[in-house]
């Protein structure tokens, strides 16, 4: 069952790149007592990720983060060292790259993607949520294109 508005965000270890590689970091140490955008992708280098998603949030984020969020996250089933290659490629250095390698977070919140038609194999839904506190109170999934979870929408949100 996918994630919906008023649960709380599942309590689990991701990944980010750090100074010295990739390092665990807990859902709970990025909501708790923060207001986080948090929008994910297919995958990082992708054409509609890499040309229409990832862009809206670094052009807006100086917006987003003066309307109210204090952190904006960007999730992937990939590797903490290719979201670290992706924000550098995409000059978001005020978005925390998180790598859900396994996909073990996306699928305890219901937003697997089944791409290996594509030869993808699982990989997230295209989404977007607000959480306040680890609660989510805004949660928008598309299914095509990017409008439901783009940088836009979740401004209107905040």
């Amino acid at each position: 069952m996918a994630l919906s508005t008023g649960e709380r965000i599942p309590a689990m270890t991701l990944k980010t790149n750090g100074a010295q590689g990739p390092e665990d970091i807990n859902t709970g140490d990025i909501f708790q007592g923060k207001k986080v955008v948090l929008f994910a992708v297919p995958g990082a280098f992708t054409p509609g990720c890499s040309n229409t998603h990832m862009p809206g949030f670094v052009i807006k984020a100086d917006e987003l983060l003066a309307k109210g969020a204090d952190r904006i996250v960007c999730l992937s089933v990939n590797d903490a060292f290719v979201m670290d290659a992706w924000q550098k490629d995409q000059n978001a250095e005020n978005i925390l790259m998180l790598a859900d390698g396994n996909g073990d977070f996306t699928r305890a919140i219901g937003m697997e993607l089944d791409a290996g038609g594509f030869g993808m194999g699982t990989r997230s839904k295209r989404y977007a949520l607000i959480a306040n506190d680890g609660v989510v109170e805004y949660i928008g999934v598309d299914e095509q294109g990017v409008d439901k979870s783009s940088a836009a929408t979740v401004y209107e949100h905040l």
